[in-house]
C-alpha cells in the first residue's frame, strides 16, 4: 500500500475547505432542501430532528454590527486551538483535543429565579430569538494574552427581555453543563478537582443588560465549535475572559451576588466585576500590558479593555481596585 506523505500531495489533489463543506451540506439537505431553507437554522434537521452542530458550517442572514473594533484579528486557527476551558483541560490545547466529547444536540437553556415567565428554551427556538450578528470583539484573558475575535451572537438583553425578570432580580447567574462523560475535565484526579463544578459566573443586571454583552452561537460566521464553548456562551468584551462562561445550561435570576467559580476558588485573585484593569494587578503577574496571540511584542492594557467609552458610567462612584 502506498501512503503519500504530506510534500508529496499536489495542492490541486486537495480539495479547498469551502468547497468540502458546501459538497457536505448539500449532500445532507438533498431531498429536504425546501424544508431547511424555511428552517435556517444551522445544527437542526426539521426532517430528523436534533444533531450535532459542526465547526463549519455557515451561519446564515449575519449583519455587521457597528460595535465591531477595526483591529486586525486572530485567524481561525489562533481561535480554536489557544483556549482556556477547563471542563475540556486544563493545558490550553487540551480543549481542541477533547472537543469531540462534547455533543451538543440536543442542548436547552434554563431560566429560572426572580423572574415572571422561567422557561426552558431548546436551542433552535433561542437561534429564532433575534437576528445574528457578527461582533469583532478584543478578548483579554487575566494571565495577560489577548486575541480579537469575531463572534456571531445576540444582545444577552434580548433572552432576558423574555424572561421578564421581577424587581428583585439584581443579578443573573449562569451555569454551565456538567457531564464529565462529555467534559473529561469534570472528572476527578487523584489531585482532586480543578473547580467545584457547575462552572457558574454572574453579572449584575445593568451589566447583563448592556449592548455591548452578547450570547455567542459562532464564531468566523460559522457554528461555535465545542473548544470556544458549544453551543452557547456568553461574551462580556470589557471584563477578563473568564467571565465569558461556556456551554450554558442555566440562567438564574437572584437578588444577592451569587457566587461564581474563581472568585468562590481564589478570592483574592479573582473578583466578582473583574473589568479589565491595568492598574490592578493579578497578585502573581501585572495586568499593566498584554500579548496579541502571534505577536512576539507586548502591548500596553487598555481600561476596561478598551470600551471604557460605552461602560464606565456602569461603575460611576465604585472604588475598582477593592472592587476588582
Amino acid at each position: 500500500m502506498l501512503i503519500k506523505k504530506p510534500e508529496d500531495i499536489k495542492a490541486s489533489e486537495i480539495t479547498p475547505r469551502e468547497l468540502y463543506i458546501n459538497r457536505r451540506q448539500f449532500i445532507a439537505a438533498a431531498g429536504t432542501a425546501a424544508i431547511a431553507a424555511g428552517a435556517g437554522i444551522a445544527g437542526y434537521d426539521l426532517i430528523r430532528g436534533p444533531r450535532d452542530a459542526h465547526a463549519g458550517e455557515k451561519l446564515p442572514n449575519l449583519k455587521k454590527s457597528s460595535f465591531s473594533t477595526t483591529e486586525k484579528q486572530n485567524s481561525l486557527k489562533d481561535i480554536t486551538s489557544y483556549n482556556n476551558f477547563y471542563e475540556l483541560g486544563v493545558e490550553k490545547g487540551d480543549p481542541a483535543k477533547n472537543a469531540k466529547y462534547l455533543t451538543t444536540q440536543p442542548w436547552s437553556v434554563e431560566i429560572e429565579g426572580e423572574v415572571k415567565k422561567p422557561k426552558t428554551f431548546a436551542m433552535e427556538d433561542i437561534m429564532k430569538l433575534a437576528s445574528l450578528e457578527e461582533r469583532i470583539y478584543r478578548l483579554r484573558c487575566v494571565e495577560a494574552w489577548s486575541m480579537v475575535i469575531p463572534w456571531v451572537g445576540f444582545p444577552l438583553s434580548e433572552l432576558i427581555k423574555r424572561a421578564e425578570p421581577t424587581n428583585n432580580a439584581k443579578f443573573v447567574q449562569f451555569v454551565t453543563l456538567v457531564d464529565p462523560d462529555r467534559m473529561p475535565g469534570q472528572k476527578p484526579s487523584i489531585f482532586g478537582s480543578v473547580l467545584d463544578w457547575p462552572y457558574v459566573e454572574g453579572l449584575r443586571m445593568d451589566e447583563a443588560m448592556h449592548p455591548l454583552a452578547i450570547l455567542s452561537v459562532g464564531l468566523y460566521g460559522e457554528v461555535l465549535p465545542a473548544q470556544n464553548g458549544a453551543p452557547i456562551r456568553l461574551v462580556v468584551p470589557w471584563k477578563y475572559g473568564f467571565k465569558s462562561i461556556k456551554s450554558i445550561v442555566k440562567l438564574r435570576f437572584v437578588e444577592k451576588q451569587p457566587p461564581t467559580a474563581w472568585n468562590t476558588m481564589q478570592p483574592r485573585e479573582y473578583g466578582f466585576y473583574s473589568n479589565v484593569n491595568p492598574e490592578v494587578d493579578h497578585p502573581r503577574w501585572s495586568q499593566a500590558s498584554e500579548r496579541r496571540i502571534g505577536e512576539f511584542f507586548r502591548r500596553k492594557t487598555l481600561k476596561f479593555n478598551g470600551y471604557g467609552e460605552q461602560v464606565a458610567n456602569l461603575y460611576k462612584g465604585m472604588d475598582l481596585k477593592k472592587l476588582y
